[in-house]
């Protein structure tokens, strides 16, 4: 009986999918161990920090609970992206139908480097952030996915709820809007 390291090296997710399916709860381990990170970068990018660890389980929880609606259109790991998305705009509804403010804390990187260099990766980051936040929430959902994660446009599509075409002009106007913002 293969261990689950080689079950994961030779078979696809949709080959995993099928197994999970038929039984397999190994499958659905390797599933999440081979997804799970990309999914909470996405989420953290999107905007839900504080949440990233209960989307992420709460998108794999609902992939798996449905996944006969998987027709294998797109890649595993889209929908798992359309999924995350989903649960965080529902969340986003849920915090303002409570009239909440909900608060995007920074991500508190450090390194070893010298003073001057922990300074200018501070400024850098800020300018990032503040380009990122002048982005709208579909440019920023498509520029994190397709320079974090290297989808393609059809992918960023299935992901974003939306076309191919609308989806390029969306990266694009991301970029050029990034680019203006660090320009300045």
């Amino acid at each position: 009986m293969p261990d689950a390291t080689s079950l994961a090296d030779d078979r696809t997710d949709f080959d995993l999918v099928a197994r999970w399916k038929g039984g397999d709860e190994r499958a659905a381990t390797i599933l999440v161990e081979r997804h799970a990170a990309a999914v909470a970068r996405f989420v953290a990018s999107v905007g839900a920090r504080d949440d990233v660890d209960d989307v992420v389980q709460d998108t794999f929880v609902r992939a798996f609970g449905s996944l006969d609606g998987f027709r294998g259109e797109s890649a595993f790991r889209t929908w798992l992206f359309t999924i995350a998305r989903r649960l965080v705009l529902d969340r986003r509804r849920a915090v303002r139908g409570r009239g909440e403010h909900v608060e995007v804390k920074d991500a508190d990187v450090r390194t070893e480097y010298d003073a001057l260099d922990t300074v200018v990766a501070e400024e850098t980051e800020d300018r990032m952030r503040g380009a990122m936040a002048a982005l709208t929430p579909t440019q920023r959902e498509v520029f994190s996915l397709r320079v974090g994660e290297g989808m393609s446009y059809r992918e960023l599509a299935e992901a974003a709820g939306t076309t191919e075409g609308a989806a390029r002009v969306h990266y694009h106007n991301a970029m050029r809007a990034i680019k203006e913002f660090l320009d300045e």
